[in-house]
């Protein structure tokens, strides 16, 4: 181990969480600042001289990419003979909220966030938040190592020891069922509505809308439009923790 790495562990400021870390991850992190950044939730981030917040959000958004692309090949490779439309529920049975919150908790990550516990509740916390900082934590390490990194320790520390890929493939995840029958069981009306897209995108993608009672409750895009309906209907389900 390298020299700064040992006084990271055991002599600076940081030691305890980069200790933690170091537990969790396998390896010392670089820039300290951007993992506790990605452990922070919105509801104790403060807003910076540029206007932004200090919270994980933007890291999540950046992670969601990130891991979104890294099992999108390790798929693509998987299954040479399997269509688009296998792939992108297949991906969506990995990447999806529920599955993240499942990973975070069992990796530890529920000891590291910080929230104003005054404000979140516990079903925001199981929800979501640990789901998001799962992400912002993966935009941390791409920021930090890079994407080969990244790629590396997302197959070898997530997938291979936590996720059953065949398994997967055999459990039915039917989120837009799922959706309409939540709707149906409540007596609300539910739609999915296609929008235009904006400029300049292609004519042939798909951006569709789960409109619940009048109010759109998550947006799906894919050049097909019955997996743009399922990704619609994942976000809703996130959305209204069904």
């Amino acid at each position: 181990m390298a020299l700064f790495d040992l006084y990271k562990l055991y002599l600076s400021s940081d030691k305890d969480f980069i200790k933690k870390l170091n537990n969790i991850l396998g390896f010392v992190p670089g820039n300290t600042v951007l993992y506790k950044m990605a452990f922070r939730h919105r509801s104790v981030a403060k807003v910076l001289k540029n206007g932004s917040r200090s919270s994980n959000e933007r890291l999540e958004f950046l992670g969601d990419a990130i891991l979104g692309s890294v099992i999108a090949e390790l798929l693509f490779k998987s299954y040479p003979y399997k269509e688009e439309g296998f792939l992108t529920e297949m991906r969506s049975k990995i990447v999806n909220r529920a599955n993240l919150n499942q990973l975070a908790r069992k990796m530890g990550f529920d000891q590291l966030i910080i929230f104003d516990h005054k404000t979140v509740n516990v079903q925001t916390k199981h929800h979501s938040m640990l789901g998001d900082a799962f992400e912002a934590l993966i935009g941390a390490i791409y920021l930090d190592k890079g994407y080969n990194f990244t790629k590396d320790f997302l197959i070898r520390r997530i997938v291979k020891p936590y996720i059953d890929i065949h398994t997967l493939e055999l459990t039915e995840t039917n989120f837009k069922s799922k959706l309409i029958e939540w709707c149906q069981r409540h007596g609300k009306d539910i739609s999915f509505d296609m929008i235009q897209n904006g400029d300049g995108e292609s004519t042939k993608l798909f951006t569709i809308q789960a409109v619940i009672e009048g109010e759109s409750h998550g947006t799906g895009r894919d050049y097909n439009k019955k997996n743009a309906e399922k990704l619609a209907a994942e976000k809703a389900c996130e959305a209204l923790s069904i």
